[in-house]
């Protein structure tokens, strides 16, 4: 994939691991399970985003992001990022705040809505990528994460390769809200056949103040 990664790096990979494994014996974070599935599944597919735009010294929210991917192995292979994880499951909230104290790493774990958080100055516009490996629609996902990035930042979705049709129906949400898509990058997840793509948004305008709405509004009437 063309990263490297120094021994602290892979130490914390491991203790993250461990952890997560731990805690999903008892909390069920997440389906994916064993040693190789892990590092391929979770490990390998989070840090392949790293390839697809600059992350160093960049404020990041990574919006639903559950055991925390892939935000942790973002901060873990990129230190020099600002890494705030976001999950509405308090339980998955407080795991990731437990891991991020193990690892010392920056990165900061948050409790909370995306669309609730964008309305809040704290929150909105104030992060240059948001990334999201989220379930939702496309254009779902691009109201919930956009409104938190700022003029000249970037939304990144990972899809699967299967996404010709959500990308074409997201386009009208992207323009709505501020963005225009960029072109797509893709990878291949090593040891797999699966080849996951990363879809971008810039902000190229602040995103009007109505958005982004309500979470059952946004679901009912996608834009």
């Amino acid at each position: 994939m063309g990263l490297t990664a120094e021994d602290t790096a892979l130490r914390r990979c491991r203790l993250y691991y461990d952890m997560l494994t731990d805690y999903n014996s008892r909390f069920n974070l997440t389906a994916i399970k064993g040693e190789e599935d892990g590092a391929r599944l979770h490990f390998l597919d989070s840090v392949g985003i790293l390839g697809a735009y600059n992350f160093s010294g960049k404020t990041v929210v990574d919006v639903g992001t559950g055991a925390g991917f892939p935000g942790i192995p973002v901060a873990i292979w990129e230190q020099s990022a600002k890494v705030t994880l976001v999950d509405s499951t308090e339980k998955k909230v407080d795991f990731l705040r437990e891991v991020c104290k193990a690892l010392s790493l920056s990165a900061k774990a948050v409790h909370g809505r995306a669309e609730e958080l964008a309305q809040d100055w704290d929150f909105r516009e104030s992060y240059d990528i948001a990334v999201s490996r989220a379930v939702a629609r496309l254009n779902v996902l691009t109201e919930l994460c956009l409104p938190l990035v700022k003029v000249g930042g970037v939304f990144m979705a990972m899809k699967s390769a299967d996404s010709d049709e959500e990308i074409a129906e997201a386009e009208k949400a992207a323009v709505t809200l501020g963005g225009k898509l960029l072109p797509l990058y893709t990878y291949t997840i090593p040891g797999t056949d699966i080849t996951r793509r990363v879809v971008m948004v810039e902000k190229v305008r602040n995103t009007p103040e109505k958005y982004p709405r309500h979470y059952g509004v946004i679901k009912k009437k996608p834009l």
